[in-house]
């Protein structure tokens, strides 16, 4: 990584404000986190710093409260599950910014960690002019950490707004996603197969476009199939579709770039979404035109197997199917467990697919598996990501 980490720098007594991640699930009923991969996640960079000495604020939003304060999603939940993972006391500061917040971050010991209320309580947080909330953030500390690699592609007050004010370096966990994803784009070993799903086209093509001359295969289901092969000609019956442009011109380039795209050739369809809904096994010549695609199908289920045993690096992201409802789910699954099996490079693109490979228990056979699903394809489609532009490049090093 050609950006500055918490290892290029002294930290030893200095208060540093941390942007992670700590954007957890959690129960609507009981209010209890029901995954905690992300607390974990962050795990590596918050001990790294405690063993230097450092005095350590953790700053992170959690859900979409629109500016507002929703008891709901108070960090008060992750305070306490931080508490139990590090086996300390963790303090809790009842807001971001404010006298109160100042002199409990002032008052930190070496080693000691501070958890700062919801970021975006504060529509300050991801608003344009977002300085003077930026600045309030920056007086609590003396160097800034963002190891939050889910937020990177946001340009918002924590995220690249508190970075004009400190000496602003990468987290561990930060540098550790950029690397993966580089090793992606720059040396793959072959055969390379991206594995795409989800229901949009357009999050997708920046992606496709960028990896068009690396990659060998490209193999897509989930919503956006009907798109595809709606481009083709087919009818996909009352399946979404969107982009279909879009679509046209991926399939082309392929053919230019001789790159093999594998569309479905049999789909799983629904009159209804919904769990109590049938499902049929249908080829995709023969979608009914009152039924929708939900799944990939078993024949193409089978066409993707004999693709990703075969490939030596494999990046996945997005769902095949609405694998929230049981019966549309076997693409998903299928594939998680393929792909885990994978003798090679496997990198799952964060987001819903993450989510489906942690809840499954196969993180662990990943080579590694990104918190980052919008980051992620981002930065797969060769654009810039404000929060890692915000930092400190190596050479910056001797300025600092």
């Amino acid at each position: 990584m050609k950006k500055m980490t918490v290892r290029d720098i002294d930290l030893t007594g200095k208060r540093v404000l941390v942007r992670v991640d700590f954007n957890v699930p959690f129960s609507a009923e009981s209010g209890q986190i029901t995954d905690d991969s992300r607390i974990r996640a962050a795990l590596s960079t918050i001990e790294y710093l405690k063993k230097k000495g450092a005095r350590i604020i953790l700053a992170s939003h959690m859900g979409r409260p629109d500016g507002q304060t929703v008891p709901s999603l108070s960090l008060r939940k992750v305070a306490d599950r931080l508490e139990q993972i590090l086996k300390q006391n963790i303090l809790f500061a009842d807001d971001c910014i404010g006298q109160q917040t100042l002199k409990s971050a002032m008052s930190l010991e070496e080693g000691g960690v501070l958890l700062l209320e919801n970021l975006r309580f504060h529509p300050q947080e991801e608003a344009d002019n977002h300085d003077p909330f930026a600045k309030q953030l920056a007086a609590l500390a003396e160097i800034y950490v963002d190891d939050a690699f889910g937020t990177v592609h946001r340009a918002h007050a924590s995220i690249v707004g508190v970075a004009k004010f400190l000496p602003a370096v990468s987290g561990l966990l930060l540098e550790k996603e950029i690397d993966a994803l580089t090793h992606v784009l720059e040396n793959p070993p072959k055969p390379f197969t991206v594995l795409l799903g989800g229901a949009k086209v357009s999050d997708k093509v920046g992606l496709l476009k960028n990896v068009m001359d690396k990659v060998d295969n490209i193999l897509i289901g989930g919503g956006m199939a009907a798109t595809f092969l709606c481009a083709k000609g087919l009818n996909v019956g009352c399946s979404r579709t969107e982009d279909i442009e879009a679509a046209k011109f991926i399939l082309d380039s392929a053919a230019e770039k001789s790159v093999k795209i594998y569309l479905p050739d049999d789909v799983r369809v629904a009159a209804r979404v919904d769990h109590e809904s049938g499902v049929r096994n249908v080829k995709t010549d023969e979608i009914p035109t009152d039924m929708m695609i939900v799944d990939i199908g078993t024949l193409t289920i089978s066409n993707f197997r004999h693709v990703l045993e075969r490939s030596r690096t494999v990046f996945w992201n997005g769902p095949m199917g609405i694998y929230e409802i049981p019966q549309f789910a076997e693409g998903t699954v299928t594939m998680a467990k393929l792909i885990a099996e994978i003798h090679g490079t496997t990198i799952i693109g964060g987001g819903s697919t993450a989510e489906n490979v942690l809840a499954m228990g196969l993180a662990e056979k990943m080579s590694f598996v990104s918190t980052g699903g919008g980051a992620s394809l981002k930065f797969l489609s060769g654009k810039a990501l404000p929060g890692v532009a915000a930092l400190m490049d190596k050479k910056e090093a001797s300025h600092e």
